[in-house]
């Protein structure tokens, strides 16, 4: 079994970064693992936790504090032929590393991953979860709801050959959120297939707080748009979903201040929605948190939608 290096950018992630640890530590593959923790940490309370419990693990420092350099540094410090991507607010099941080697030698793509399954330890994280893993929250993408094994256009978090990254040069450091569709994207350009594959489940974590989940959707938007920029053949319908929304909402608002009271027409039937469907996932999911399902939905939609319509410059960073 080639050696795979497991690379977990991290970012003052100190109280959720040891689960992420521990499952990667519990692997069941037969050969060589190592693990590479990045470091972007604001203090240095993650380090030293890093230092006292996991002592064999390696620290690559990351000062830019982006995902992208963190995991590019990450990379050319690491000694494995497979890498293998875990995000710090991510679990691993036994199985995923052998898996996704397997995957990767019975398909031969360039990019190997499967699908994001958000697991709540709170009420709110619950409601986040289950509107996270729905269409209404997710549109098709497949990463989030699951579906047939095949190509695709993104996966969550990813497996590679290290020549595959090598050669793309790993993440867009200009990227500082959105770098796994890029990279994607780039691959898929060259001709080179991404890999869906159903086996390949991860549980992450939610946000835990209104203003953390609005915060990470808003950077979510405004970076897809700076790739759709850069990269605009790369645009699905599920992307315009959001601004379209936003901006309807606030044109209904402007019209409905100056009057025009049929321009509720569009807020209201939104809000039924959402309604009507976190009662549907709250009777199948039987999981009285999808009270707040609502409020999580309209949180993403609003936020990304926001977001899209503020894309920021793309630098890369000083010192990278």
């Amino acid at each position: 079994m080639p050696p795979v290096s497991v690379i977990i950018p991290a970012r003052n992630a100190e109280a959720v970064l040891p689960d992420a640890l521990d499952s990667v530590l519990r692997q069941d593959y037969g050969g060589p693992i190592e693990v590479i923790v990045a470091d972007g940490s604001d203090t240095p309370a993650m380090g030293e936790m890093l230092q006292q419990r996991y002592p064999a693990v390696r620290v690559t420092h990351n000062p830019e504090h982006i995902v992208s350099t963190g995991f590019n540094r990450a990379l050319r410090e690491a000694r494995g032929e497979i890498v293998v991507r875990c995000d710090a607010h991510s679990t691993l099941p036994p199985g995923y590393v052998r898996r996704a080697v397997e995957t990767l030698t019975r398909t031969g793509a360039a990019t190997v991953g499967g699908r994001q399954v958000p697991v709540g330890t709170t009420m709110f994280r619950r409601a986040v979860a289950m509107a996270m893993s729905n269409f209404l929250g997710a549109g098709n993408a497949r990463y989030r709801l699951g579906g047939a094994e095949g190509p695709t256009d993104t996966v969550y978090l990813g497996a590679w050959r290290r020549e595959t990254l090598e050669d793309a040069r790993g993440f867009d450091i200009a990227s500082r959120v959105n770098e796994d569709y890029e990279l994607n994207w780039r691959l898929r350009k060259q001709g080179r297939v991404v890999w869906f594959d159903p086996e390949l489940k991860s549980k992450y974590l939610p946000r835990g707080s209104l203003a953390a989940l609005a915060a990470q959707y808003f950077n979510y938007g405004r970076w897809k748009s700076a790739g759709l920029i850069l990269h605009p053949l790369s645009l699905r319908a599920r992307h315009l979903a959001a601004p379209a929304l936003t901006l309807g909402l606030a044109a209904s608002a402007a019209l409905a201040v100056s009057g025009a009271l049929w321009a509720l027409t569009l807020p209201v039937a939104y809000l039924l929605t959402l309604v009507v469907g976190a009662l549907a996932i709250g009777v199948s999911r039987r999981d009285s948190a999808a009270v707040l399902v609502p409020l999580a939905l309209a949180t993403i939609h609003i936020a990304w939608g926001t977001g899209f319509f503020f894309p920021p410059r793309r630098r890369p960073p000083r010192g990278s």
